[in-house]
């Protein structure tokens, strides 16, 4: 009885290392097929945006267009409001996106501006001087939709003031500043104006190439857990027959 039992003790911790190997292996080859189906995934979303985005321009109806869809708004800035998004870099130096809300006459509805960069003043307690057209105007852009990670940083730049900084997008508050009933999304200005602002705006990184490569650790580690299996398995059948 005990000899059975100390069979089944040297066979239990035999068996052990080979069952956390093979469930190692699975494992790491899920999470691995996993972050390719998340690249896979990803790629097919940036197709589709760069379909969208190959669209001719359309006009804004009373329903949200998806996001990237490239938007024609015809009607005029508001005279008070500019919103100017702070520490945003181009080319190495310092400086603001700035936003303004846009009555379109299609629609009547109010949307939000992203109508480009501009360089900050060295001063900085002085806001750069932006032009803003009096009179009707034609804009084209691209639909962007604000994420979770877009919030609120200094609730104190709340007030309703002309060049208000603020550190990211937050139409609510935005809403709330000028009392406009501003929409769900914001539009990406991409068409000239005479307002010496630059448009260069930079395309969100989808990640891919991070999931392949964080795919390539978990597969690699897969073959390492499979090898010293494998190493352990076979110093096990090695060491049978002298046990004997």
């Amino acid at each position: 009885m005990d000899t059975l039992r100390n069979r089944l003790r040297k066979c239990s911790a035999l068996l052990l290392p080979v069952l956390a190997g093979l469930a190692t292996v699975v494992l790491t080859v899920q999470l691995g097929a996993w972050q390719l189906s998340r690249a896979a995934e990803k790629r097919a979303l940036e197709q589709a945006i760069e379909q969208r985005g190959a669209q001719p321009p359309a006009a804004l109806g009373q329903s949200d267009p998806p996001e990237w869809t490239p938007l024609t708004l015809r009607g005029q800035w508001h005279p008070r409001h500019l919103y100017f998004l702070d520490n945003r870099i181009h080319q190495g130096q310092a400086g603001y996106h700035v936003f303004a809300p846009f009555h379109d006459q299609g629609s009547g509805r109010w949307v939000m501006v992203a109508r480009g960069w501009v360089a900050a003043d060295p001063d900085r307690n002085r806001l750069p001087a932006v032009t803003t057209a009096a009179g009707p105007i034609k804009l084209t852009g691209h639909v962007r939709v604000p994420g979770e990670s877009f919030t609120l940083a200094n609730p104190g730049a709340y007030a309703a003031t002309d060049g208000a900084r603020w550190q990211n997008i937050d139409l609510d508050a935005w809403r709330a500043a000028s009392g406009l009933p501003l929409a769900d999304f914001y539009l990406q200005q991409t068409s000239a104006t005479a307002d010496q602002l630059v448009r260069q705006w930079p395309r969100p990184e989808a990640g891919i190439d991070r999931h392949h490569g964080y795919a390539l650790q978990w597969f690699a580690m897969a073959v390492l857990a499979a090898a010293l299996t494998a190493l352990y398995l076979w110093r096990i059948f090695r060491r049978a027959p002298n046990a004997e």
